[in-house]
């Protein structure tokens, strides 16, 4: 028999793919000239800092008007540039375009087996999945420890273990390392690893975009982290002009780390939007898209589409640092409001970016502990689709005190309060999936609940601040603060754990021990509400942010929300231990479908094999048949594994 060098086809109904081409979808890079992996990389990273630094200084040295004032900025800015480059190079990345590039004959792909995987620049979606598992619970561990400093920082208002400059350099490295690895906090490690799955597909549709995806995501993180050493940025996570123009060089890590995470979302957006649109299987008509792929969707609609912003704006800071540009230096005919409005057109997208991936992770678990169809489907979705759509009309009610024309607050203050109809939506499609349903306490439903508390008391305090009097009252406070962990960390993070109690057993083959899962929920939600609850309170009598100095009689609220905090930090010490304790010390097999899904990703072997189907499902029903005596399946697989319907009694107790 031979097989075709091209690649199989997709989604044609039943088809079979041979064995030999099977194996090619688990592609990794073949070495070429040098073996290319993590250590590689690492190693050219290295070497294009050092190279980029010197040839940095090397081109600005001449030229005075740069030397005087930003010729270590433009020598940060080659390093960090010369350092992903090397870093992308060793890792593979550049191996495919730049043999297209030069007219030659990309080199054919190897299959590469073993752990080994996990360090390489691999096109199979499952390992890019876990490979993002792992980045963003690293990445997550190091924005916590910033942020245990800061509440450290805060037991005191006159004893102090940094000094001023010292703490906002800890509060913007926190705050921007968290909201760029939460960008990618569902949408890398489950997005990637369940989409295709979801969908009936064998592969992502671009698979090296989706290997790029994530590391260049991983050469962000670094070249924002490099900003300590440059002595930091004072600007917290927003950036904002004039501060980040009279920054110092650290001030470059920020903005070209924003850059290079933005091209990785971009690139993430992009290929999940073709993927979901392309590959669905047959039969799997829009009215049966499972939910958590209509939220990926909505989100990668907003990464393709607001992240551009934010590359811009992140160029032309980068311009005025070191070729001595004027965007947004008002003294040379710039404007402070331009880098407020670029950022906020993509800031505020953002928040769902982050938002309603957690939703649709929620909306699919609840379900399957509840035994009840997904109650009005179609609204969830449309929901979906409206928050992406009104999230770009809300952007500049963060600019109330920032010079905004009055006539415009009333326009920003109504679009901001229409987002939470739609955002109600899906609030109600959960509460109706539980009416009346007798639950199963599972822990990934134990995260789901949670979010629906946590959500409605960051709800509840967005409506509030989206009108202009209470804004301009509680702005810049610790008020805000508390609302946005509230949604964001109350939210994606509650849903994040959801996500990976519940599809862990799938992605590894593995049980979470359900004690130690218990023990990190229960930790975890009370200390969370500890921890910032008494904020809203702090923000309300006066104690403004990024401050490490405040009103003694604030003191026993702060020391509350400390104290509570170190112990939220040690509820995800918890986790770590249980994932460890279940992968590695005492694992226990996890079953082919621990929870009695009917979702399509649950119907295919464990472990999933690199091909993901041996034939193309044809889709015949939505997956939230539960308790309807009669259903059809879910899929035709074609196989000996079968979606059956799962059946119980009317009254929703569990499995017949």
């Amino acid at each position: 028999m031979t097989i075709s060098a091209e690649r199989p086809t997709e989604n044609a109904p039943g088809s079979l793919l041979p064995p030999a081409q099977a194996g090619r979808l688990g592609w990794t890079q073949r070495p070429g000239w040098m073996s290319q992996h993590l250590g590689t990389a690492i190693v050219l990273a290295i070497v294009g800092y050092l190279l980029g630094h010197w040839l940095g200084h090397e081109i600005t040295g001449d030229y005075a008007y740069v030397q005087n004032s930003g010729q270590n900025s433009s020598a940060n800015f080659f390093a960090l540039l010369f350092m992903v480059v090397g870093w992308l190079t060793g890792i593979g990345a550049l191996n495919y375009p730049a043999a297209k590039l030069f007219g030659r004959a990309p080199r054919e792909e190897a299959t590469i087996e073993g752990w080994s995987k996990y360090f390489r620049y691999t096109l199979d979606h499952k390992v890019v999945g876990l490979q993002y598992v792992v980045g963003v619970l690293l990445f997550m561990f190091t924005g916590g420890l910033l942020a245990m400093a800061i509440r450290a920082e805060l037991l005191n208002p006159t004893t102090h273990l940094f000094g001023p400059g010292t703490y906002i350099e800890i509060v913007s490295e926190h705050g921007t390392i968290m909201m760029m690895m939460a960008t990618s906090i569902i949408v890398g490690p489950l997005g990637n690893y369940f989409i295709p799955l979801m969908i009936g597909s064998r592969k992502m549709a671009f698979p090296r975009i989706e290997a790029f995806s994530f590391w260049v995501f991983v050469a962000g993180y670094a070249v924002i982290f490099s900003a300590l050493p440059y002595g930091g940025f004072p600007t917290g996570w927003t950036g904002y002009a004039p501060l980040q123009t009279q920054a110092g060089p650290g001030m470059i890590s920020y903005l070209f780390g924003f850059a290079v995470i933005g091209m990785g979302m971009m690139a993430a957006g992009f290929n999940i939007a073709v993927t979901v649109i392309n590959n669905r299987a047959p039969g799997m008509t829009w009215s049966r898209v499972p939910i958590f792929v209509w939220s990926i969707l909505a989100t990668a609609a907003l990464l393709t589409l607001a992240t551009p912003t934010l590359f811009a704006a992140g160029l032309f800071g980068i311009l005025d640092k070191t070729a001595q540009t004027a965007f947004y230096v008002s003294e040379h005919g710039g404007s402070s409001y331009l880098w407020e409005n670029l950022f906020w057109f993509f800031g505020h997208p953002e928040v769902y970016i982050m938002a309603l991936p957690g939703f649709g992770i929620v909306a699919e678990i609840l379900p399957v502990f509840t035994r009840k169809p997904l109650f009005a489907y179609r609204v969830a979705a449309s929901g979906m689709i409206g928050v992406a759509l009104l999230s770009f009309f809300v952007w500049q009610h963060h600019l109330f005190q920032s010079g905004i024309n009055p006539d415009m607050r009333p326009l920003f203050m109504l679009t901001t309060e229409l987002i939470s109809i739609p955002t109600g939506f899906i609030f109600l499609v959960g509460m109706g999936t539980l009416y009346r349903a007798k639950i199963r306490f599972e822990i990934p439903m134990l995260f789901a609940m949670a979010l629906f508390f946590n959500f409605l008391i960051g709800g509840v305090t967005g409506v509030f601040l989206s009108d202009v009097p209470v804004n301009v009252t509680v702005h810049g406070g610790f008020f805000v603060l508390s609302h946005f962990h509230y949604t964001i960390m109350g939210g994606l993070l509650f849903a994040f754990m959801a996500g990976l109690y519940y599809w862990l057993p799938k992605m590894t083959g593995r049980m979470m021990n359900k004690k130690l899962g218990l023990w990190h929920f229960w930790t975890m939600f009370i200390f969370f509400n500890l921890t910032f609850f008494p904020m809203f309170i702090i923000g309300l009598l006066g104690q403004p942010r990024r401050v490490f100095t405040y009103a003694k009689n604030l003191q026993g609220l702060n020391d509350f929300s400390s104290i509570s905090a170190f112990i939220l930090g040690a509820s995800f010490l918890l986790f770590f231990a249980n994932l460890m304790y279940s992968m590695y010390i005492k694992p226990v097999k996890a079953p082919a479908n621990p929870w009695d899904s009917l979702g399509l990703e649950w119907q295919t072997a464990t472990p999933i094999p690199v091909y993901n189907f041996e034939r193309i499902p044809v889709i015949m029903s939505d997956p939230y048949h539960y308790s309807e005596i009669g259903a059809p399946p879910v899929a035709d697989l074609g196989t000996n594994v079968k979606a059956e319907p799962v059946i119980s009694s009317t009254s929703g107790s569990g499995p017949a």
